[in-house]
């Protein structure tokens, strides 16, 4: 075939595909990094503390358990506010700032139908009491929590008003703000 006889085949095939409706591509879920699914030693990752540390009078653990073949952590004490304190929390610091791209944090957790919090700290919280902030809401099913960074709370004005993903140094699940009882059970922490 003389190239004068492939140029109308080739416009005809052009014509042909361009009348045919374009194929939709399937959008991939959000891609998120694991941080933690408390199957290899946890115990070895995640620090427990108390408003203790503050002279406050607040009280509880952690356990690492097992159910259905998922594992888990579970947070649980007696949150009081006497003496000026008011918290529990698990913390876990960083290896690594999450990927490029990274937009919040999500979690699988249960618990008490209780308010809890998940507070991230950063290279720029350097005293004890600085953090960025998100409060979400548990019942006693396994549910998903996401919580996009631009609804971190900073707990004070020296702080930026969103944190940076890459300068996150730390996660904590917190138990915060008022006298209560805390059951938190958390399966999965992610960034996304």
């Amino acid at each position: 075939m003389s190239s004068r006889g492939l140029i109308p085949l080739l416009m005809a095939a052009a014509l042909i595909c361009a009348a045919l409706p374009p194929v939709m591509a399937q959008t991939p879920p959000a891609q998120s990094e694991m941080i933690e699914d408390f199957k290899m030693q946890p115990e070895t990752r995640w620090r427990f503390f108390t408003d203790q540390v503050m002279g406050g009078v607040s009280t509880g653990g952690v356990d690492f358990a097992k159910e259905d073949g998922h594992a888990f952590a579970r947070m649980t004490g007696r949150v009081s506010t006497a003496n000026r304190g008011g918290f529990i929390q698990m913390r876990l610091d960083l290896a690594n700032p999450p990927p490029e791209g990274t937009t919040g944090v999500r979690l699988m957790v249960r618990g008490n139908d209780q308010r809890y919090f998940v507070h991230l700290r950063t290279g720029g919280t350097l005293l004890p009491w600085q953090y960025y902030q998100a409060g979400f809401d548990v019942t006693e099913r396994w549910a998903e929590v996401r919580l996009p960074l631009e609804s971190f709370g900073a707990s004070g004005a020296l702080l930026r008003s969103v944190p940076r993903p890459g300068n996150l140094a730390s996660v904590a699940i917190v138990a915060y703000g008022r006298d209560h009882d805390a059951r938190i059970d958390v399966r999965e922490v992610r960034f996304y």
